[in-house]
């Protein structure tokens, strides 16, 4: 069993920037060598009729002191998409992989649709300045509907294990429910391979198996951990999740080839708190080394609309 130790909130928003007026979703990091940047998804104000944008930014954090704040990005590491392209209302990081003298970005992409309230699908974007702004690899997504998977792909989370040898676990929508007068999805995760981090071969085929009706899932960080591959990921209900009785909560898996997990959400070793930020819900989590310290980012309640903390791993 996994035992974390919560050490509190580490960023939050706060209105800082225009773009960055709230949420602070997906936390991401990226060792540097004098740094932790932690990238993550944030969203100006509500337009007038509700609709929002979303933005990936970065926090750039002391490596000897994470709670020690060097920068924030003054702008957005990457533009939205163009009219009609699969981003065209939101990038949201997901992950950042160096490569060479690169560093890669994959991130979901947002855009509208009218019988559903919006689509999702996996773009890739490069950096050649350290990683402080990131360019298209090109206007369409990498992952996105397919024969078998006709709905949402978002929230890649890539592992490069060899030259080519790189994994994806994403979620990818299954089905859309009707609720009243608006439409709910429900998504679990997927697992895709490749050779060059670019094109990918995916499994169609969820990877966790479900626990509770309708189960959303996504977010999935893996790890290892006393010789095996360990899993943290985000799961709730499908219906009335925005509660804390049905919203997130961080589920557990394990396995030996990364390809078979089984799951045992007991074992994950953190809920809620009696009280506070993260006493509704907890999302998001990414689990990272950090000079000898296992870590974990993760949200708490409204998915993340306050910031995003972070917990050690102690046994």
């Amino acid at each position: 069993m996994l035992l974390w130790r919560k050490l509190g909130m580490l960023f939050r928003p706060a209105g800082r920037l225009p773009w960055m007026h709230e949420f602070a979703q997906v936390p991401t990091t990226l060792l540097l060598p004098d740094r932790l940047r932690v990238y993550f998804s944030c969203r100006p104000q509500r337009a007038a009729d509700g609709s929002c944008l979303s933005y990936s930014g970065f926090v750039d954090l002391d490596r000897n002191d994470p709670q020690t704040v060097l920068e924030v990005s003054p702008e957005p590491v990457l533009g939205l998409g163009g009219a009609g392209c699969f981003d065209q209302f939101g990038v949201m990081a997901g992950s950042v992989v160096a490569v060479g003298d690169e560093f890669w970005l994959y991130y979901c992409g947002w855009s509208r649709r009218v019988a559903v309230p919006y689509d999702w699908a996996i773009g890739l974007a490069v950096s050649r300045d350290g990683g402080r702004s990131f360019s298209r690899r090109g206007r369409g997504p990498i992952v996105g509907p397919a024969l078998d998977e006709p709905y949402l792909q978002a929230c890649p989370i890539v592992r490069r294990l060899g030259e080519d040898d790189w994994h994806m676990w994403y979620l990818s929508g299954t089905t859309w429910l009707q609720v009243a007068e608006h439409a709910e999805s429900v998504y679990v995760i997927m697992h895709a391979s490749s050779s060059d981090g670019v094109h990918w071969t995916r499994d169609a085929q969820p990877v966790i198996p479900a626990r509770v009706d309708f189960e959303c899932q996504t977010s999935a960080s893996t790890f290892a951990w006393q010789g095996r591959q360990r899993m943290l990921f985000s799961y709730r209900h499908g219906l009335d999740f925005r509660n804390s009785e049905r919203g997130y909560r961080i589920g557990h898996a394990v396995s030996d080839d990364l390809l078979h997990w089984q799951r045992n959400d007991d074992a994950a070793g953190i809920a809620p708190s009696a009280a506070g930020w993260d006493s509704q819900m907890i999302c998001y989590p990414h689990v990272f080394d950090l000079d000898g310290r296992t870590l974990m980012l993760y949200c708490g309640n409204e998915f993340g609309r306050d910031g995003f903390g972070w917990a050690e791993l102690f046994a």
